[in-house]
């Protein structure tokens, strides 16, 4: 017998498993991103604002800390090549299920294109080499930038044609394509950056502790049953999304897991077998989410929890703004201003008492925020209205 999971129980599970529910207060920043199997960090800003949402009096130090001086997490390529803020102690399964294929496929790009361009007739040899001496170089400079890096490292400063005649196209040095795949091995990481913690331009730092090894399969499994736990239930096409995985993969590794097929309004999905009894709807709540916080890019079906919202708040390549959210759904959409205000606009009307709620907190994210301004990599419709 299937058993159906309605709407208002997907809703409450957010509320109180993302820890944005009153009921469920995270307790430090390393369970959090081990909770939601990772924070989004492509923005600098959103692991910090993810962080604060869900955070009883959280500063950025605590983050900050916990990234650059105890490495308790690390800003790591995984999921659909994507940047993600991940518990140090989960490295090695997202290493394995998802980073290491990355990894490969990162690495035979930039040797055929360095074959194709004519630097070298054998771009295994050639990127061995420049890595080498990159590490070389890290080690002598201490945490370091890509340009400091380029400067100290020949190799890095090796350019390549892309798109030639196109507008877009033009010459690149190939530092940044050998410095990710670096990291995305795990053998170097992301540093303290350059500027404020909204800064995108970081130092590149040796790793302390390399990833120990973990079986793929495994790993995979271990992976998709800490993504049902925290976002399920949920269809099959949500998790290859999420992901970055294919069906194939992602089908492998629910036969792995003990789950059962559930009934989401229509819809077949999965939850794990010891997670099919109903939830307690927490109490009224509110939340301001960042751009491209996990809880917003969780799903790849989102209308249970978006409703008609996505074209005002999502970009054309699905990248999703800040959000306004009441009681497991969104509301509206929200920005900063260049003067640091924070700038609100409800969708739907949520009563009195709600809406207060979302001022409010829109008030202790403008006081939080200050000095530092924000401004998010893809915005969104709603959030250029709001700006300007």
């Amino acid at each position: 017998m299937t058993i159906a999971i309605s709407t208002e129980q997907r809703r409450a599970r957010l509320g109180l498993r993302h820890h944005l529910a009153a009921a469920a207060p995270a307790t430090d920043v390393v369970s959090l991103a081990a909770a939601l199997v990772g924070l989004h960090a492509t923005d600098p800003a959103t692991p910090f604002l993810s962080a604060r949402a869900r955070l009883t009096g959280f500063e950025v130090d605590h983050l900050e800390e916990a990234l650059y001086e105890r490495q308790e997490v690390v800003k790591h390529l995984c999921m659909r090549r994507t940047m993600f803020v991940q518990a140090t102690a989960l490295l090695p399964t997202v290493q394995a299920a998802v980073s290491d294929t990355v990894a490969a496929t990162q690495r035979k790009r930039l040797e055929a294109d360095l074959e194709k361009g004519g630097v070298t007739t054998d771009g295994a040899q050639w990127l061995a080499r420049a890595e080498a001496a990159t590490a070389a170089a890290l080690e002598s400079l201490g945490p370091s930038r890509g340009a400091e890096l380029s400067r100290a490292v020949p190799e890095l400063q090796t350019k390549l044609t892309y798109a030639p005649g196109k507008a877009y196209g033009g010459e690149v040095a190939v530092a940044t394509r050998v410095l990710t795949i670096m990291a995305v091995e795990g053998h170097i990481r992301r540093g303290r950056p350059a500027g404020t913690w909204a800064s995108s331009q970081h130092r590149w730092a040796p790793v302390a502790r390399p990833t120990e090894g973990v079986d793929q399969d495994v790993a995979r499994v271990d992976l998709v049953g800490r993504w049902l736990r925290a976002f399920g239930p949920a269809t099959t096409v949500d998790i290859t999304w999420w992901s970055g995985l294919g069906v194939r993969v992602v089908t492998k590794a629910l036969a792995g897991l003990d789950v059962a097929e559930v009934d989401l309004d229509g819809t077949p999905g999965w939850a794990l077998a010891d997670d099919l009894e109903p939830v307690e709807v927490p109490a009224p709540w509110v939340a301001l989410l960042p751009a491209l916080d996990p809880t917003t890019m969780g799903w790849k079906a989102r209308a249970w929890y978006l409703g008609e919202h996505g074209p005002r708040l999502f970009d054309r390549n699905g990248n999703a703004g800040p959000t306004v959210w009441c009681d497991g759904r969104v509301v509206g959409g929200w920005a900063q201003r260049a003067t640091g205000e924070v700038a609100v606009e409800l969708f739907d009307d949520v009563g009195a008492e709600a809406s207060a709620a979302v001022a409010r907190e829109a008030e202790a994210v403008e006081r939080w925020m200050k000095p530092v301004t924000v401004r998010t990599r893809f915005p969104t419709p709603v959030e250029k209205e709001l700006r300007d």
